[in-house]
């Protein structure tokens, strides 16, 4: 079928009983993917804490007296040593995170480019969120290498200004377009169980469907509340609307990696087993989610293996030539 673009198709298409939604997209997923592959992805914090940014949900902010200290950005040989450890445990794409508003020019993206080039040159695809770009820098991390940006928009742009007040949709979405002028794929995803209605995921799924291109990555995150952030005391997130929300998104972004992101630790194996047939195909792996926690290694090799799911090779449909020396 042709997936829905307009928002009332959007809508029409979340309000599905829903077996229905995930029988539709458990077909989608099929006709697009390997069924039985799960691509395996570590993330990083590289610069922690500190962040200019208010962002409600974020324990890294300045804005809020949360555990998490401001810490300087490591040092290259540090994170090169970690995406080998990552990639010794089966991850095929090592994501990097900095706790930047943006990224500034200057020594230290200097050294993000270098981390860039170290982690393609081990075999890895290579994936950075450091905030805002410019479409120079942009054009810089194409130049080192680097597979993917994530710069996700969180929620809708009507329930956005309810969670971060220091910058707007827009910048979010210029980012973005510039993103995709220097011809790096978009990780672009969003935060369920902030409060938002379920007009604002529908909101949220159409901006990422009519983004052109479309997203070559979909985190999914499930929200983690922390202690000292103003999101602290939200109630846990149904995992139906979860799951409901993941084969929307395959449906609506077939050739995207779906991925399940923050907030595993609150999914049964069940309903994670259920966000796979709805189209999920990705996974962060590691005791850490920058500074949330995540299922370990043993628990994600026990719930794959008893699914049948196996890991996913590295740049498995754009780059044969890395993916074999991977």
């Amino acid at each position: 079928m042709t997936a829905p673009k307009t928002l009332s198709e959007v809508r029409e298409l979340y309000a599905r009983p829903l077996l229905d939604l995930v029988f539709e997209a458990a077909g989608v997923h099929r006709s697009h993917h390997d069924a039985s592959e799960v691509q395996l992805c570590t993330l990083l914090s590289i610069k922690t804490g500190g962040c200019a940014e208010d962002c409600a949900y974020c324990p890294q902010s300045s804005h809020h007296k949360t555990a998490v200290k401001a810490e300087p950005l490591l040092e290259t040989g540090a994170v090169l040593d970690a995406a080998r450890a990552a990639k010794a445990a089966g991850s095929t794409r090592f994501c990097m995170g900095a706790a930047w508003r943006e990224a500034g020019d200057g020594p230290e993206f200097e050294r993000v480019l270098d981390m860039v080039r170290g982690v393609r040159g081990l075999g890895l695809e290579a994936c950075c969120t450091l905030g805002m770009l410019t479409e120079d820098q942009a054009r810089r991390l194409a130049e080192a290498g680097l597979t993917a940006y994530n710069h996700n928009l969180d929620s809708s742009e009507s329930f956005y200004g309810e969670i971060i007040g220091t910058r707007t949709y827009k910048d979010r979405l210029d980012t973005i377009k510039g993103v995709a002028k220097a011809g790096i794929s978009l990780c672009c995803g969003g935060i369920l169980g902030m409060g938002e209605s379920a007009e604002d995921r529908v909101g949220l799924l159409h901006t990422l469907a009519s983004l052109d291109p479309q997203p070559e990555s979909v985190p999914i995150n499930a929200l983690v509340p922390i202690d000292e952030t103003p999101l602290a005391g939200r109630a846990p997130l149904d995992p139906f609307d979860f799951v409901r929300t993941i084969a929307a998104a395959r449906i609506l972004l077939p050739k995207a990696m779906v991925r399940l992101s923050a907030g595993r630790l609150s999914l049964s194996p069940e309903a994670q087993a259920l966000a796979f047939l709805a189209g999920a195909n990705s996974i962060f792996t590691g005791e850490k989610l920058l500074t949330t926690s995540n299922p370990g290694a043993d628990l994600d090799a026990a719930l794959l293996g008893s699914l049948g799911l196996k890991g996913r090779p590295p740049c498995k449909d754009d780059e044969p030539a890395l993916a074999a020396q991977a």
